[in-house]
């Protein structure tokens, strides 16, 4: 009774989460002598307050802002902060022809008075340099998501740069797989810690710290039951070949990937939101194959019901111990009604204990609103991927649609504590929008990151060594400092770091204790040069001093463009995913 009532909250709750707000990038190349990009403050204190951004909107009525902001409780307190204004921008930075539109008349508020705005979106800037002797403890939640390197290879593909604040680090450099140690089924952890550091990356002064974790890979025979609801947006903006019809397409894929026995439900939401198909087993392969196939474009975006509406399904359909899950297709021209995006994402993160889990998927260009869709799927514990093509769809199918629901871990935290006597200071690239306050690390109400069957997490950091000068650019947000951190030391002398990995079992409740795992990366274990790092740091190392380049960080330095392109090439037949980005670099490298 408790899970139908919440869903039928949603019907009158799904706010102003999708609709009016986006990015530019807002920023201009700065060239610089480092390659370790990141934005925000990921070091467990939040950011410094510089660094931030706003910028108005090219459609006017409006302000561009970051993709990826923070949801509550992941970036610390600083910087500015703004209300999108009256009039809807969008992250790709195009805007359709004919003018910004979001909410058709149709489905806007009767008067000004009836529209609760959206709380105010705080804008990170570039990560700052941390002193170890200061705080060092590094703290943030795993994130696997794909959508800011989809995003890339979409703008790559037609010859342009993506918009540069919506490019987010850790996604262009988790799309990758890397060869890293496996757990075994039977483990005592459902995932391996492996670490690696090199010095002298690119011939700048300071040592690039990888870690990675790999997640077990159960065999095939170990999935749960499924009951799957696909919550599709069938409103007009959605007439296009790489939309609906893109969406369709894989709809048909995901039931060779499926069990007889799991079960399809589909919820579309236009002018009104529709359940065109109760939980169906998936042996009624034609009866489900009719309904996708009757499925048009048209009206507008009632999206409030159609969110009510899928969890409504879920609900109806939902399997004790099984995998409970709502994927929503969208272009992110959602206007969901007049509610706050705070009360959204409380819905959906009091639904996901019932163990119902929601993924977001983006498809097409234009009006994605990135930041918020992203948002959405972390209150869901799920993923944000955009799919760009039907080979991306079928990508999507076979290689992360069950991993992507079938988690082995949730609410993995990463904690790296540093030696003062060893590192001078360091600086997170990327996970601006996952810091976790460092005292938070053992407090286990604190949501975090989810880790499918088969997923990889890599976060790399730029260390300055003892002895050795923070690299100083203009622009670059003054360096942390200041009292010694109070937290109890756990580092050994003779290490450079401690990694420690905390997370909860898939069935854990918020009161379940979680569990803890660490390993230790000696001082004398960093390579001497990148050119004898493993294969894996080097592209990792590559992806992210590109990505920075694309960001405009103060810290990117398109001389490393050289070495860059001798890394991708030399590792272009590794893998399909490596070869096309080899190929899109190629293509973009004049335009930077």
């Amino acid at each position: 009774m408790a899970k139908l009532a919440t869903s039928w909250l949603l019907l009158g709750l799904v706010g102003a989460v999708l609709s009016g707000c986006s990015n530019s990038s807002g920023s201009s190349l700065s060239n610089g002598e480092n390659m370790s990009p990141a934005i925000g403050g990921a070091n467990g204190n939040g950011p410094s307050g510089t660094g931030y951004t706003t910028a108005p909107s090219a459609s006017g009525g409006g302000y561009f802002y970051a993709a990826g902001g923070s949801t509550s409780g992941m970036i610390g307190a600083g910087g500015a902060t703004y209300s999108p204004g009256s009039s809807p921008t969008y992250v790709s930075g195009v805007v359709p022809s004919g003018g910004s539109s979001s909410a058709p008349a149709a489905s806007a508020p009767s008067t000004a008075s009836d529209v609760v705005s959206p709380p105010p979106v705080t804008v990170p800037g570039v990560n700052p340099f941390v002193l170890a002797a200061h705080d060092p403890f590094s703290t943030f939640g795993a994130d696997v998501d794909t959508a800011s390197y989809d995003v890339f290879r979409l703008y790559a593909q037609q010859g342009t740069l993506p918009p540069a604040a919506g490019v987010r680090l850790e996604e262009y450099v988790n799309y990758f797989s890397y060869d890293y140690p496996a757990p075994a089924v039977d483990g005592p952890h459902p995932f391996y810690i492996s670490l690696a550091a090199a010095q002298q990356v690119f011939d700048r002064p300071t040592t690039l710290l990888r870690v990675g974790i790999q997640a077990t890979n159960p065999p095939p025979y170990t999935k749960k039951p499924a009951n799957l609801v696909f919550l599709l947006d069938v409103s007009g903006s959605m007439d296009d070949p790489v939309k609906l019809p893109l969406i369709k397409t894989m709809m048909v894929q995901a039931l060779d990937v499926l069990d007889p026995t799991d079960t399809v439900a589909v919820v579309t939401y236009s002018d009104t939101a529709t359940v065109r198909l109760t939980p169906t087993p998936v042996s009624s392969r034609q009866s489900i194959v009719s309904v996708i196939d009757s499925l048009t474009a048209g009206g507008s975006t009632a999206g409030a019901d159609g969110i009510g509406l899928a969890y409504q399904e879920a609900t109806n359909g939902f399997i004790p111990d099984g995998i409970n899950h709502i994927v929503m297709c969208t272009d992110g021209d959602f206007n969901v009604g007049p509610s706050s995006t705070s009360d959204l994402l409380a819905l959906i993160k009091q639904e996901r204990q019932t163990g119902i889990t929601l993924t977001v998927l983006g498809f097409g260009s234009g009006n994605l609103n990135d930041a918020m869709m992203e948002s959405v799927a972390d209150a869901g514990n799920g993923m944000y991927s955009v799919i760009i093509d039907s080979d991306h769809a079928q990508q999507y199918v076979r290689n992360k649609l069950l991993a992507t629901i079938v988690h082995v871990a949730k609410d993995m935290k990463i904690q790296v504590e540093f030696n003062p006597d060893l590192v001078y200071a360091y600086r997170l690239l990327g996970y601006e929008d996952r810091d976790i306050a460092d005292a938070n690390f053992r407090n286990d109400t604190i949501d975090a990151g989810e880790v499918g069957a088969g997923h990889r997490v890599t976060a790399l950091y730029e260390l300055v060594l003892a002895g050795d000068t923070i690299p100083s650019r203009t622009g670059a947000p003054t360096p942390e400092d200041g009292p010694p951190s109070t937290l109890a030391r756990e580092i050994a002398a003779t290490d450079l770091a401690l990694v420690k990995v905390r997370y909860k079992t898939v069935d854990a409740t918020d009161l379940t204790p979680a569990l803890e795992v660490s390993t230790t990366l000696p001082a004398t274990a960093p390579q001497a040069w990148l050119d004898v790092a493993d294969q894996d740091l080097r592209w990792a190392t590559a992806v992210a001093a590109l990505a920075e380049i694309l960001k405009g960080s103060p810290y990117a330095d398109k001389t490393f463009l050289p070495a860059i392109r001798s890394i991708c090439a030399a590792q272009a037949t590794r893998d399909a995913d490596r070869q096309e980005f080899d190929t899109l670099l190629e293509k973009i490298v004049p335009l930077l």
